[in-house]
């Protein structure tokens, strides 16, 4: 029987007779997904066996600087890689972070941990809309809640499903999208070598 050849440290460089594995810091579906689907586009990582794992993300439920999302992404990342041997760990953490002149925009980080370095990249981002701000503060809830509580959807679990923004964008983007866009700017780092 012939082993796959796949990748190491980077994506251009073979193992003979090393199959890929990658962790997610996530069992959350719509993260998952975004990873397997997102690592589909790179011949070299399209075979890869991807484990989600239920990992600690060291930040608050609710992250809301982009210290606290990147962060969150990165010690998902580290913490994945090391719960289990494989070749990459990848966490994903969403937020709020408030920025003059737009006010609180949402985004997604991802952090991919090789077991020496950390590559990030980062999805686009969103206004939060004030009424779902407003019942994060005054509730002391996190997004996904706060979506059902002010609402925006019947569905209680909006985050692992289509997200607020597949509701904002009519189903034009989901969460799955946003975040698969935060892993495709990540592997830039790790195809390109710099």
């Amino acid at each position: 029987m012939v082993k796959k050849a796949t990748y190491g440290k980077y994506l251009n460089g073979p193992i003979a007779g090393h199959c890929m594995k990658i962790a997610v810091g996530s069992v959350n579906p719509s993260k998952v997904d975004a990873v397997k689907e997102a690592l589909k586009l790179y011949s070299s990582l399209a075979e890869a066996e991807i484990v989600g794992l239920n990992v600690a993300s060291g930040v608050s439920d609710q992250p809301k600087t982009s210290q606290e999302i990147i962060e969150g992404a990165i010690n998902r990342a580290k913490n994945a890689y090391l719960h289990t041997k494989c070749d990459y760990g990848f966490g994903l953490e969403s937020g709020l972070n408030e920025y003059p002149l737009a006010g609180h925009m949402v985004f997604t980080v991802c952090a991919i941990y090789d077991g020496q370095d950390y590559h990030l990249g980062f999805s686009p981002a969103f206004k939060c809309p004030k009424a779902i701000y407003r019942t994060m503060q005054q509730e002391n809830v996190n997004l996904n809640d706060a979506c059902h509580k002010a609402g925006f959807t019947a569905n209680p679990e909006i985050g692992k499903s289509e997200g607020i923004i597949g509701i904002l964008t009519k189903g034009r983007k989901t969460r799955k999208d946003y975040t698969k866009d935060a892993i495709i700017m990540a592997l830039i780092h790790i195809e390109n070598r710099f």
